[in-house]
């Protein structure tokens, strides 16, 4: 459910935000890299690279658009 949400993401902030999906099915050791425990999880990163913010289940695009937003990343 989250692909569709994710590719319209990247398609739409191109540019701005850089929106990786990664199949923890496909490539197992990334779920250990990221410390993935559930599935789907998104991880929030800062300019800089930092992580800011890690939600686990499913995440609407208007929320995930709010959580740039509430730390102050405007995206439009």
């Amino acid at each position: 459910m989250m692909k569709p949400i994710l590719d319209e993401l990247k398609t739409e902030y191109k540019g701005k935000l850089d929106v990786e999906f990664i199949d923890v099915w496909e490539n197992p050791k990334e779920s250990e890299k990221y410390g993935i425990n559930l599935i789907p999880t998104q991880i929030f990163y800062d300019p800089e690279g930092k992580e800011f913010q890690r939600h686990e289940g499913f995440m609407s695009k208007e929320d995930i658009l709010a959580t740039f937003n509430q730390k102050g990343m405007k995206l439009d």
